[in-house]
């Protein structure tokens, strides 16, 4: 009988524990980890190998300001690809609705709508960005 006391506690605690992690990592504050060069030198992962997989930085997200934080051009924040959804990217804002941005590729002059913002990874040959898919809008998180 004690036994099953003593897992029957340690089962609440540890469901206790989930659910508060989960709040805050969904509502306040999470860890995201940097994959790839897109960000480099900013976050800047490194190959544990020639064949082996990137290791690298990680950085906190906080959400809790959110609602009253004004984004500018040169903040880094973490946004979903528009190309998959489950995926999340790490990039840096260049332009904000209203402002107009010139395509290195295309000698384009695109504004940016209401809504969305322009962003560009600091790696320029390894980023999948604004440049790419273009402006992108919802909900940001600040890095």
């Amino acid at each position: 009988m004690a036994n099953r006391n003593l897992v029957w506690n340690v089962v609440k605690k540890s469901f206790t524990f989930g659910i508060i992690g989960v709040t805050i990592s969904d509502r306040y504050a999470s860890v995201v980890p940097i994959r790839g060069a897109s960000m480099s030198p900013t976050f800047n992962p490194i190959a544990t190998s020639l064949t082996g997989p990137m290791t690298g930085d990680y950085v906190l997200v906080e959400k809790f300001c959110l609602e009253k934080y004004k984004f500018s051009p040169g903040d880094v924040i973490v946004y979903r690809s528009p190309c998959n959804y489950k995926e999340k990217q790490v990039k840096r804002i260049i332009a904000l609705p209203g402002d107009w941005v010139g395509t290195r590729q295309t000698y384009d002059v695109v504004k940016v709508p209401e809504g969305h913002c322009w962003v560009e990874g600091d790696n320029p040959e390894c980023s999948m960005d604004s440049r790419s898919f273009g402006p992108i809008g919802g909900r940001f998180q600040w890095v």
